[in-house]
């Protein structure tokens, strides 16, 4: 079995080479690995095999294992967040990608001016349509940046999708080309203080269709940890 250094070092050299592939610079693109129901011990591994940046889809465990890594690592929020757990997150997580109604951005903006802290957020956008999945839809993002952007202590940074699930990567290409044609659609309204750099798209199963279509973070667990429970 490759140890989490080696799975590491494979997921690395694969972005690389999509990279390349679509004539992008690999150092612009982020691997943000996955420790979601992985113990502390494995998470820490990989921050001693070089991993910048943690993502957890719970609080809880994130504020669990931040107390065992702390800031050797930076945090992003990747999973569907209550508005009451929003008082957790500033100062907590560097990034949360997954913001998508206007309530919850209040809420992160009102506790982030508490701890007189700026949160930056991806608006997590639903491509797909799937009832069963977060996210705005592409038509309310124009008037949810509008909104987000009078706020003082959260700063929007881009984007985020999750495709539907299936074994072929292919089959996540078209919804990546749409979230990079909304993007391209919401920089040509050039809203004030609103920054679409980032895009978080792509996972285990299709990542390298994600780089060759313009992700700058990939989520990736599985390749790293195995398959969880």
């Amino acid at each position: 079995m490759p140890t989490i250094a080696e799975n590491i070092t494979e997921t690395r050299r694969r972005i690389k080479l999509a990279a390349r592939r679509a004539g992008r610079d690999p150092g612009g693109i982020e691997l943000l690995v996955v420790t979601k129901n992985v113990d502390e011990a494995k998470a820490v591994e990989a921050v001693e095999a070089g991993v910048a940046s943690l993502g957890e889809s719970r609080v809880q465990e994130a504020r669990r294992k931040y107390k065992i890594i702390g800031a050797r690592a930076k945090w992003h929020m990747i999973g569907p967040l209550q508005t009451n757990k929003a008082k957790y997150c500033p100062g907590l997580f560097t990034l949360i990608h997954s913001a998508d109604r206007l309530d919850l951005i209040r809420e992160l903006d009102r506790r982030s001016g508490s701890a007189n802290v700026i949160t930056e957020i991806l608006l997590q956008v639903n491509i797909s349509g799937e009832s069963q999945k977060a996210g705005c839809r592409p038509a309310d993002t124009a008037p949810l940046l509008k909104e987000a952007s009078r706020l003082l202590n959260v700063k929007v940074s881009g984007l985020m999708t999750v495709p539907p699930y299936n074994e072929d990567p292919e089959a996540s290409r078209p919804y990546f080309k749409e979230l990079m044609s909304l993007k391209n659609d919401l920089d040509a309204l050039g809203i004030d203080r609103v920054s679409l750099s980032e895009i978080s798209m792509g996972m285990t199963g299709d990542f390298e269709v994600a780089v060759e279509e313009g992700a700058t973070i990939v989520r990736i667990g599985s390749a790293i940890f195995g398959e969880r429970v």
